[in-house]
């Protein structure tokens, strides 16, 4: 269980600091504004999917036998609910209606929750040394 998990906990840090600083980096690079807003906006619900699914099985392959790590986990997985049920699409909405404060707003508080958690998720990994 315990490789299981830090396996799965690897691949949750790595795929958010991928996902958020390379793939989404290069897309609004790469591509013309519009066509890159279109394919963030199509990707970003996956994304939100794959940190609610990972961060959940790593929690409870950890919970028997780390619960501080478990916990910090499965916040991971509580929080990225309502972050992509409803930041996600006032976001969007805010984008569609020009509100240019808002988005900033908004954009800030998705940008400081996904941080936070590749942060917790780097501490469950150091927790494992």
């Amino acid at each position: 269980m315990q490789t299981a998990a830090l396996l799965v906990t690897a691949l949750l840090f790595g795929g958010m600091v991928l996902y958020s600083f390379g793939f989404a980096t290069f897309i609004l690079a790469a591509f013309p504004a519009d066509l890159a807003r279109t394919a963030i906006r199509r990707a970003f619900p996956h994304f939100y999917v794959f940190v609610l699914v990972t961060s959940a099985v790593a929690a409870g392959f950890l919970w028997p036998s780390d619960r501080a790590s478990a916990t910090l986990l499965a916040i991971i997985a509580i929080t990225t609910i309502p972050t992509r049920q409803f930041l996600m699409p006032a976001i969007n909405r805010a984008t569609d209606c020009g509100a240019k404060a808002l988005f900033d707003k908004l954009h800030k508080l998705s940008v400081f929750i996904t941080i936070s958690h590749m942060v917790m998720t780097g501490v469950v990994l150091a927790r494992f040394v």
